[in-house]
């Protein structure tokens, strides 16, 4: 079971901010099965260089994402362990839903009758 007092409030509020918005979802998306460049990135989206630059920043400000140089361009891949512990809070919080769900199951539906 994850223990939330691994990191500091600030930090998975930073982690679940990052992944509130479908535009991060979408570029996190495309950087688990590929690596494309923050050019590569802008041009797939209806919105300027610059918006998708600042998409990527938040991003990367949670680590979700790492850039890295690749001569003129940034090249984005995604930080799968950063990934993994987002997983690990939402598993946390369901499996604090499947135990309540399952005691109000036992109160409405109580056994033998």
């Amino acid at each position: 079971m994850v223990v939330l007092s691994e990191e500091s409030e600030d930090e998975l509020n930073q982690l679940f901010r990052a992944l509130a918005d479908g535009t991060r979802r979408d570029i996190l998306a495309r950087s688990l099965t590929e690596t494309p460049s923050v050019s590569d990135l802008a041009a797939r989206y209806e919105m300027s260089f610059a918006a998708v630059q600042k998409h990527v920043a938040v991003l990367e400000r949670a680590g979700l994402i790492q850039k890295r140089a690749s001569g003129r361009e940034q090249l984005v891949s995604t930080n799968h362990e950063r990934l993994q512990r987002a997983a690990e809070v939402l598993e946390y919080f369901e499996s604090i839903w499947r135990q309540r769900m399952a005691q109000l199951d036992d109160v409405l539906l109580p056994k033998g009758k």
